[in-house]
């Protein structure tokens, strides 16, 4: 066998030849133009618009840094965008390095130049790696920054990167200072289609006013770029004096909270490394939350380490506030709880913030975790404690949301189980042979007694028992943990295999019928109050498309000589003594302890047998009218008053029905 050096040889294509002659050196700003997208993420129009938030940012970190009050943006017809500001103004004399170029053109034409690398020309700032502005100036097509300091205006005009003449002074100006620069983007880069949008643009001005509420942003666009349905003015001056407060009320309008009011401040971080500002509130509906986060006015839609420590000091605050309230179900609350539909923002100022890529879409200064976190724990503790009818509220609600998700992960993990090809049963089930689930039923028993007889009588194709030990949970009251916890209530969730609440799908249940098959006695019908109970909670759809029933098995046997008759309860005996054994002596009564001591031919005469039983169908209202959504209405406080965690509502109802109770089985 030749050597593999061989045969790599004599696989190379002719003509390959690599040396010195193939080593390119690109120059200035050829690189960017080459690979735009490793400068500013690809060549779409998300791309496009960044061009001009980096000119802003520029802007912005000038704004921050304390030396201009207000930022000009403006797009005209022509596709141009301009900014201006009244900040210091870039400089204008010649650079050390470069003797020969003015810093102003150093800035423009050079990768990774500029004022932020260090030095206290900026504290914080949102431009970091020098690239920025030499982007935006390799990417356009025509390019012209003026620039006035000292009372004297300088201009210089730029393509494609390179400069088209030397910096010129133009003359003195009097009562102007900053910088102005108007660019348009090369459309060999971004399409002769692209433009730049002035709703796009009109939403990151006023971003920006609203993430530093000491700035004044004006905004001027051509008319006719506005398109039809763009709700934006022509010009206006973007001013906030509350900062993310301001944002915040404007998005939530009219909408309900859970709380009186915004959590909202602003707090300096330790070591003097900046500050945060935050503005957050718990919407009381069900349309979606968000999660805004921004660092040196910089939007990272990502998040990143910031985001990271306010989770940290929400969760930690509720917690906390929660065993201060002796409440010990705050303790299951998670990050996931306490901003899961919460409409959030926070906007950092830091030093040297160490950002995911060029396009900073995510902070991953690992400081800012814990700076973040510490600046806002106690302000959100404070705020908590103030408003105690506010803090319970938001306590309550993000409670129901941790045992909601805890119900969602028992549910997941139940389906998990059954979706596997030989599906794992409780035990204690005794399943029906037959594999599709027409014309099956599955039984809930109270106790091994009955479940043994109802197994006896049974039709093994159809018909699975299910034993349940006593009196399940009360699913209304009871908190995720002990629900998860409850066996009882595993097993029949096993045994359904179709998911509650959320992931309850129907094409899996297992039984075209569950019923509910309870002694008829007090206790039995507390048995199966507390089932009905479980499925409206967890499973009201079951309900809704007719899967559940209630059997009805008799409480007595009556018989005279061959007449064997069973009644219902003692209403139906009393008529059956007045009716079917009217003058009859020594007529035999045989009260039923329960379905346990019933025989299971018996059982099977009276309760499961299609033929000679009698099934009650339960329903709740499915809330297509007014009326029956009243109705739903009627139902839910009805449970929450007789099942649900407070025992004043169910002493109340029953000071007011005691009137009415007859023949009390006590």
């Amino acid at each position: 066998m030749p050597p593999m050096s061989d045969l790599f040889q004599q696989l190379a294509p002719k003509g390959t030849e690599y040396s010195a002659k193939d080593i390119e050196v690109l120059e200035g700003l050829e690189p960017v133009r080459r690979r735009p997208g490793m400068y500013i993420g690809g060549t779409d129009d998300r791309a496009l618009h960044h061009l001009v938030a980096e000119v802003l940012d520029n802007s912005m970190d000038e704004a921050v840094a304390g030396h201009a009050s207000w930022i000009e943006l403006e797009l005209d017809v022509s596709g141009h965008a301009t900014v201006r500001d009244n900040g210091r103004g870039i400089p204008v004399d010649p650079h050390p390095k470069f003797p020969d170029k003015s810093a102003l053109e150093v800035i423009l034409t050079t990768l990774h130049s500029g004022g932020k690398f260090g030095g206290d020309a900026y504290k914080v700032s949102g431009g970091l790696h020098g690239v920025g502005v030499s982007v935006v100036n390799a990417l356009s097509d025509s390019l012209v920054v003026e620039v006035a300091r000292d009372r004297q205006l300088w201009r210089q005009s730029f393509s494609k990167g390179a400069p088209l003449g030397p910096l010129s002074l133009v003359g003195p100006v009097q009562n102007r200072r900053g910088t102005a620069l108007r660019f348009h983007p090369d459309p060999e880069i971004f399409g002769d289609r692209a433009r730049l949008k002035a709703r796009t643009l009109y939403r990151m001005a006023r971003s920006k006013a609203y993430l530093f509420r000491g700035v004044q942003i004006r905004w001027k666009c051509d008319p006719l770029l506005i398109d039809d349905g763009d709700d934006i003015p022509a010009e206006d001056t973007l001013h906030f004096p509350n900062g993310l407060a301001d944002f915040l009320a404007a998005v939530m309008k009219d909408r309900p909270l859970v709380t009186r009011g915004f959590f909202a401040g602003t707090a300096p971080l330790a070591d003097d490394m900046g500050q945060v500002e935050w503005a957050l509130v718990w919407p009381d509906d069900d349309e979606d939350g968000f999660v805004n986060t921004y660092c040196n006015t910089v939007p990272t839609p990502e998040g990143g380490t910031h985001e990271a420590g306010l989770r940290n000091a929400l969760t930690k605050g509720l917690r906390g506030y929660g065993d201060l309230l002796g409440n010990k179900k705050a303790g299951q609350v998670t990050a996931e709880d306490v901003m899961g539909g919460a409409c959030v923002l926070v906007s950092l100022f830091i030093r040297d913030p160490q950002f995911q890529g060029q396009t900073k879409e995510k902070l991953v200064s690992t400081e800012a975790t814990r700076l973040v976190e510490n600046a806002i724990k106690d302000h959100f503790d404070h705020w908590l404690s103030a408003d105690p009818e506010s803090g319970k509220a938001l306590m309550a609600r993000l409670i129901e949301k941790a045992e909601e998700r805890l119900r969602k992960k028992v549910a997941k993990e139940t389906s998990r189980k059954t979706a596997t090809k030989k599906l794992r049963l409780p035990g204690k089930l005794a399943d029906c042979s037959r594999q599709v689930n027409v014309g099956t039923e599955l039984f809930l028993v109270e106790g091994d007694s009955a479940g043994g007889s109802a197994k006896q009588g049974r039709n093994r194709e159809t018909q699975a028992i299910l034993p349940l030990k006593g009196k399940i949970l009360n699913v209304a009251s009871a908190s995720a943990d002990k629900l998860r916890a409850n066996q009882e209530i595993k097993d029949l969730m096993e045994a359904l295999g179709c998911g509650s609440r959320e992931s309850f799908d129907a094409e899996k249940l297992r039984y075209e019928r569950i019923i509910i098959m309870t002694d008829a006695d007090v206790d039995g019908a507390h048995i199966a109050s507390l089932l009905m109970t479980f499925f409206y909670q967890e499973m009201p759809e079951l309900i809704r498309t007719g899967h559940l029933f209630l059997a009805m098995p008799p409480l007595y046997r009556l018989a005279h000589g061959q007449t064997v008759i069973y009644a219902r309860d003692d209403s139906h005996k009393d008529e059956l003594m007045k009716t079917v054994f009217a003058g009859k002596k020594n007529i035999e009564i045989s009260r039923f302890k329960g379905l346990g001591e019933m025989p299971p031919a018996q059982l099977k005469e009276t309760t499961m047998n299609p033929a000679n039983r009698t099934l009650i169908r339960v329903t709740i209202p499915a809330g297509r009218t007014e009326e029956d959504q009243e109705e739903a209405k009627d139902v839910a406080n009805l449970v929450e008053t007789l099942m649900g965690k407070k025992p004043e509502l169910r002493f109340h109802y029953i000071q007011k029905h005691a009137k009415f109770a007859r023949d009390l089985d006590v």
